[in-house]
């Protein structure tokens, strides 16, 4: 316990947490529940999101909203730790579904994310001035990645802290065009986007762009979670439950190389060849070359018709329940009149 109680005071305060895992009380026994705790899976998920805040991290954790979530809880911290490379073999080698069994194993998760979330501000604070002076403020940390992707393709020195924003690109233009005119003709390609942009029609490309990365996140999720939840369901099964150890670390590696987040950035258009624009039917016979298979060659043979064509079904007939209860009749008015009289 006083373990427990001086990881929340030093660590969680420190990273300016006031989740409902910091209030007293909730605390021990939001670690004990493992993952089928709300208030622990939704610290290890703000956690995750506000290092995603400051860091190139892919993965994320998506809390749970009770107990039959803790098992796609588990495989998303098994992808999050690979992603993370986490030193700590008691959260990476064993089974997925049992490594965060105990208090100790809960515990190791937040103290992981928690110092991998003050690093990561750490250095997020302490940028050199040549990564600031390459971006503006607003601008995210992926447009000096991808600078210093093309510094490393083209060969090219890292250029010294301090240096004119107009010097880097101008040199980066002549190596780019020495590059270029050393290639065959016709190796490279036109670009896609060939015309030149004002700086609204930037702002809105930039738009445009987030909403789609936001809605192609949202169909990626979708899948993945029918994958995690289509595997789960093998695990029903009699035989399934003897070969469970075998099965998750049969899936685990594979599991952990998806993710929801899209890599596709502006610079993707801007790379993009005239080829991109090619609509090609998955029938045509460039297609099928790659895609016909010794299947495809089979032929059904007749199969019996199972009917269900709206317009061949015949009306259905009235169902008069007063004539044959024999109540309610024409013959039974006509006798009580004929009674009367």
């Amino acid at each position: 316990m006083k373990l427990l109680r001086c990881w929340r005071v030093k660590v969680l305060s420190s990273l300016r947490y006031t989740g409902q895992l910091f209030k007293e009380g909730v605390w021990p026994q939001g670690v004990e529940e493992d993952a089928c705790s709300l208030q622990f899976t939704a610290a290890c998920s703000w956690l995750v999101s506000e290092l995603k805040a400051v860091s190139l991290l892919e993965e994320c954790l998506t809390p749970t909203t009770g107990p039959e979530d803790a098992e796609t809880f588990q495989l998303e911290v098994s992808g999050l730790l690979s992603e993370l490379h986490c030193p700590y073999s008691s959260l990476t080698t064993r089974n997925a579904m049992s490594r965060l069994r105990d208090r100790h194993s809960c515990l190791q998760l937040l103290w992981f994310l928690g110092s991998e979330l003050q690093a990561a501000r750490i250095l997020h604070s302490k940028q050199l001035p040549l990564e600031r002076c390459q971006a503006p403020p607003e601008a995210s940390d992926a447009i000096f990645g991808e600078l210093q992707a093309l510094w490393q393709v083209l060969g090219m020195v890292k250029p010294t802290p301090g240096a004119p924003v107009a010097q880097i690109f101008g040199e980066l233009e002549m190596k780019i065009r020495d590059v270029s005119a050393s290639l065959p003709e016709g190796a490279v390609g036109k670009p896609l986007l060939s015309r030149s942009l004002e700086p609204g029609q930037w702002e809105h490309l930039e738009e445009i762009h987030q909403a789609m990365c936001m809605e192609y996140e949202c169909r990626r999720q979708m899948l993945i979670s029918r994958l995690d939840v289509t595997v789960q369901s093998f695990h029903w099964s009699d035989r399934a439950q003897q070969r469970g150890a075998l099965m998750d670390e049969l899936y685990e590696p594979l599991r952990g190389a998806l993710c929801s987040r899209t890599s596709v950035t502006l610079a993707d258009l801007l790379s993009a060849r005239e080829d991109f624009s090619v609509i090609t039917r998955t029938t045509s016979r460039s297609s099928r070359e790659k895609t016909s298979c010794p299947v495809n060659k089979i032929l059904m043979g007749p199969v019996p018709d199972r009917g269900g064509r709206p317009g061949e079904l015949e009306h259905p007939m009235p169902v008069w329940k007063g004539w044959r209860s024999g109540s309610g009749g024409r013959k039974e008015k006509r006798k009580d009149r004929r009674q009367r009289h």
